[in-house]
């Protein structure tokens, strides 16, 4: 186990919703149906995404119970409560009666998850998908920073539907301002997002100036028409994810999920241990966790995922702040899909990554 992973505290949740595009995923992960999948389960959105390929089965793991017993609340919500009332439920809707909503559904918890939410139960009242550490510092900023910058007016403007031209302009004149400079920065800083966001233990590996980095790769973004309809942005301007909900709940995707439902099981433990108790897989979506290991580390996580990967099997993963690539250590057992890593990157709603990337088992 990386001394990095021991140092974190997984008492609470951290994600209640994933921060990485799903459209993503499945474009590079690009599964034909009857796929074994191994995915780490964080707030459980692209677990979900993943059943509208009709897998054979997904496997999410994490170490995290209270991360685990989110994803299983969503995943009763999805079965019981019609989509109406499970955007109302999870918190993407104006709802006066999660509670009892909840009462429908607690039946098909497992004892732990059940026993975890009887005690959360002001998380279900406010809306789970609002609840997460990570959440709760977007809502600073959406709340409590963004308003010394920006009038409501003009961030509303950013979303507005406009031309490649008209946005740049927008973000060049009206957005780019010295406030927003410095107190993007200052948020967005590696000592602020250890301390309200993300574990600081998660970025021991980081060895970048972390504000002006985020800083540019927000730049490139918001003078972007792309940034028009994110939903991630949307909840970091707002938050709220408004007109743009996340790929497991849209409409088109609903039913689907729903239906397979049954062939998403959930595993508290490391990706290894998960092997060993389901056997080998075809596909994996590992997150950023790469992110948060020594070099010494990454190196055992790759020998012990390549035993459990099937021939040609796919690893789709993102770098955050920290440079990791397994073909890039083990060129001869895997291929990096260099082409189809950069266009969905150069696409990819979770702008502040540094890139999304797609490896190949070749035996």
């Amino acid at each position: 186990m990386s001394k990095n992973i021991e140092q974190v505290d997984f008492s609470l949740i951290r994600y209640s919703n994933v921060w990485e595009d799903a459209n993503v995923l499945l474009n590079g992960l690009q599964m034909k149906g009857g796929e074994r999948v191994l995915s780490i389960a964080s707030a459980g959105d692209n677990a979900f995404a993943l059943l509208t390929a009709n897998p054979e089965i997904v496997v999410a793991f994490d170490i995290s119970s209270p991360q685990l017993h989110l994803v299983e609340l969503k995943k009763c919500a999805i079965q019981n409560l019609t989509r109406e009332q499970c955007l109302q439920f999870l918190g993407f809707m104006p709802c006066e009666h999660r509670l009892k909503l909840y009462a429908e559904i607690e039946h098909c918890l497992n004892p732990e998850a059940k026993q975890y939410w009887q005690n959360h139960l002001e998380g279900i009242e406010g809306g789970i998908i609002h609840e997460g550490k990570f959440e709760k510092y977007f809502q600073l900023f959406s709340q409590r920073v963004l308003p010394f910058i920006h009038s409501r007016q003009k961030v509303k403007e950013l979303f507005r539907p406009k031309s490649q031209e008209e946005q740049k302009l927008f973000f060049d004149k009206k957005w780019n301002t010295w406030r927003w400079r410095l107190l993007f920065k200052l948020f967005f800083s590696k000592w602020f997002m250890g301390k309200k966001g993300r574990d600081k233990a998660f970025l021991n590996e980081v060895a970048i100036n972390v504000g002006n980095e985020i800083f540019r790769r927000a730049e490139v973004h918001l003078s972007s028409t792309d940034c028009q309809s994110n939903g991630m942005l949307y909840y970091i301007m707002t938050g709220s994810y408004g007109p743009f909900l996340p790929f497991y709940l849209q409409e088109e995707n609903y039913d689907t999920i729903q239906q397979n439902l049954s062939k998403l099981h959930l595993f508290q433990g490391f990706p290894n241990e998960a092997i060993d108790k389901f056997g080998t897989f075809d596909a994996f979506n590992l997150s950023d966790i790469f992110e948060y290991m020594n070099e010494s580390t990454f190196q055992e996580s790759i020998n012990s995922l390549q035993k459990g990967a099937n021939q040609q099997a796919k690893f789709a993963y993102w770098n955050l702040l920290v440079d990791r690539r397994i073909s890039k250590v083990n060129s001869s057992d895997f291929e990096f899909m260099r082409e189809s890593s950069d266009s969905l990157s150069s696409i990819d709603n979770g702008f502040f990554y540094g890139c999304f990337i797609i490896d190949k088992k070749l035996s």
